[in-house]
């Protein structure tokens, strides 16, 4: 038997070579490094606009105009790696050139969590009260959005002349904007932006179901529901996320307690339980019968959430489900059919950084080093399959490794700084002192 083996092993190595060794583990310099080569092509190509097409290496703005949205986003993710070079060119153009005042209808959510959270990251890491200044004015702009009969906002408004349009909202989108216009409210001392960001928040918990769920649509001006399916994923996962972050940021009981009265019929009604390991999928907000098993990229958020509540034991179960999503394919891809263990119908990997951010909140929450394990073989992934030589590109599909033209501002703002705070020193980054926006922007915690 023992001759057996060696023959085997040695017919192995003959027909396919020997096996291939681990890689080294990539270190916080590394992604460091990595950052500038995106930056560096960002700055040859895209320069002052909103982001960069890598692979056509052309500019890419949201709105026909710039604001910005790569640097903004960048910036805090400069100053926690220390390179101050960068960080002094990018404020520069940040202070130079960013003006609000467009004639451009936005999309509240994506410009609070981007441009007015990274504004106040920038002023609060920074100190130079003109990013104060351009937060408090994009702040005032976005105010008319909360103008609908429920409070809850419009999803896009126009910066110059306050229109708004497309009334059908979600969850993520309603209630992702405390933490922003709170620390707005706190730094100018201008009340009416945490209590316009809370209503709308304190509307959208109201409209619960009897069972304590939320749904996927729902219009603004009436408050009824327009779609009842209910989940964790994208349009819903920030508004769990924020519930808990805004009691974390602020100190308000309120929002522990609508926290609390979320996350047991969340647990109840949308886990999982499938090939031994614990999932997230979807069930009517009204029943709770099961409509779906898609888990995906973007659910992947949920185990730091459950992390920074405490609940670190399902935390980890449902890291396990994460990881197995990722070592599956070899990347994760934006939905899985965790039923069959199969890609959903987005194939792609859009950079996204949820995985990452979990693996990192439980590595400095618990201790485990197998978190940071986790996170490596996550970004040497990342690092392999994604970049090009301009930056990083997003996939197509994770199955064909074929790459996209597109590298959202989110990759500097999280991606990376997950990844490298996850490999840098503690010290690097106090954890209790802040409050990561879903941009991964910090927020100091001033109760």
């Amino acid at each position: 038997m023992y001759a057996a083996g060696l023959i085997a092993a040695a017919l192995q190595v003959l027909l396919v070579g020997p096996a291939p060794s681990s890689p080294p583990a990539p270190t916080a310099t590394q992604v460091r490094a990595a950052f500038l080569h995106a930056w560096q092509g960002y700055r040859r190509y895209a320069w002052g606009h909103d982001d960069l097409d890598p692979l056509s290496r052309k500019p890419h703005d949201w709105y026909g105009v710039s604001l910005l949205m790569t640097p903004v986003d960048a910036y805090d993710t400069m100053l926690l790696m220390g390179l101050s070079d960068e960080a002094a060119d990018t404020k520069r153009l940040i202070l130079e050139r960013l003006s609000f005042d467009q004639d451009v209808s936005v999309q509240v959510f994506e410009v609070t969590i981007r441009l007015l959270g990274g504004l106040l990251s920038a002023y609060e890491m920074d100190g130079d009260p003109r990013f104060l200044q351009l937060a408090a004015d994009l702040g005032e702009r976005l105010l008319p959005a909360f103008r609908s009969p429920t409070g809850m906002p419009f999803r896009y408004v126009n910066l110059r002349t306050g229109a708004t349009r497309d009334p059908v909202s979600n969850p993520a989108e309603i209630g992702t904007l405390m933490l922003e216009f709170g620390t707005l409210a706190r730094l100018t001392g201008r009340p009416v932006y945490y209590t316009t960001a809370k209503r709308a928040a304190e509307q959208l918990f109201a409209r619960r179901s009897p069972i304590g769920l939320v749904g996927s649509t729902i219009d603004v001006r009436t408050g009824a529901w327009q779609d009842s399916t209910s989940h964790v994923g994208g349009g819903i996962d920030s508004w769990y996320e924020y519930l808990l972050k805004s009691w974390r940021l602020f100190g308000d009981e309120d929002f522990r307690r609508m926290w609390e009265a979320s996350v047991g019929p969340m647990h109840r009604w949308l886990a999982d339980e499938r090939f031994g390991g614990l999932w997230y999928g979807q069930a009517d907000m009204a029943t709770g019968a099961r409509t779906g098993t898609r888990f995906g990229s973007l659910e992947a958020f949920l185990p730091a959430v459950l992390a920074l509540a405490g609940d670190t034991a399902r935390a980890a179960r449902l890291m396990a489900s994460v990881y197995r999503m990722w070592t599956t394919f070899g990347i994760e891809p934006e939905t899985l059919d965790y039923a069959t263990m199969t890609i959903g119908d987005e194939p792609g990997y859009e950079l996204r950084p949820e995985s990452l951010e979990s693996a990192f909140y439980l590595y400095r929450l618990t201790g485990d080093a197998r978190y940071r394990t986790m996170g490596a073989a996550m970004w040497t992934a990342i690092d392999r399959w994604t970049r090009t030589d301009a930056g990083f590109a997003a996939l197509a599909d994770v199955a064909t490794r074929t790459k996209r033209d597109r590298m959202h501002s989110f990759f500097f703002a999280e991606t990376l700084k997950y990844a490298y705070l996850l490999l840098a020193p503690a010290e690097t980054l106090d954890l209790h002192a802040v409050v990561f926006n879903t941009e991964a922007h910090p927020l100091r915690v001033m109760r």
